[in-house]
This record gives C-alpha cells, sequence and structure tokens, in this order.
C-alpha cells in the first residue's frame, strides 16, 4: 500500500507544482497565494510519500486530496486533475490495503497448514 500511494502523491506533487504558472499567468491568480498553496501542497506531497509507514500520514493524504480539488476555486481545471488524483489514491489506499489483507491471511493459512504438518496429520487439499 505504501508504495503505491507514494507514487500516487510523488505524481500529484509535480502536477501541483506546474500548477503554479497555470494559477499565475492564465488565471491571474496573485504569485503569492499561487506559491503558497501551489508548492505548499506539492511539498506537502512530498513529505508525506516519505512519512507513509505512519498511519497518520494516510489522513495527510486524504487531506491533500481536498486541497488539491479545492484548487479547482482558482482555476476551474483542477476539478478535473485533483479528483483524478483523489480516484488514484482512494483506489492505491483500498487495493493496498485488500493486497496486505491478503498476504496476511496467506501467511497465516500458510504457518496453519505448517503446523498440521508437524503434528503428522495431513493437510486438506
Amino acid at each position: 500500500m505504501r508504495g503505491m500511494c507514494a507514487a500516487m502523491l510523488s505524481l500529484q506533487a509535480i502536477i501541483l507544482g506546474l500548477s503554479v504558472p497555470v494559477m499565475i499567468a492564465v488565471e491571474d491568480v496573485h504569485k503569492t497565494l499561487a506559491l503558497i498553496l501551489g508548492l505548499g501542497l506539492a511539498v506537502l506531497c512530498v513529505l508525506v510519500a516519505g512519512s507513509l509507514r505512519r498511519p497518520q500520514a494516510y489522513w495527510v493524504g486524504h487531506a491533500i486530496q481536498a486541497g488539491t480539488i479545492a484548487l479547482g476555486f482558482l482555476v476551474p481545471a483542477m476539478f478535473f486533475v485533483g479528483l483524478m488524483f483523489a480516484a488514484l489514491w482512494f483506489g492505491a489506499f483500498f487495493l493496498g490495503r485488500r493486497i496486505e489483507d491478503d498476504k496476511a491471511r496467506w501467511a497465516r493459512e500458510a504457518a496453519q497448514a505448517e503446523g498440521q504438518d508437524d503434528d503428522g496429520a495431513q493437510p486438506a487439499s
């Protein structure tokens, strides 16, 4: 899960960094506001991607998705881009969780099968 979510946040950081010139030149957003919002979210993406070993980081990742979508009020195209990254983020989050749950279940099943072999009983086929 961590790897997929980190990859999504890294790609999102690049897009958020590239949104700053669009906010300034195309949408005429004040330079300071564009830098704070665009680069601030981009830096936050990188920081959170590096700290995904902590469960709290995923909550910050969810908030980043909301912030990216909210940039659509300044640059309407960011509604689409934000929704796209939110879909990728939540897809990576839930798919990663499912994969981790499956791995844990397989490990438990393998341990149980080994335990049955040690007792002399035949594992169920």
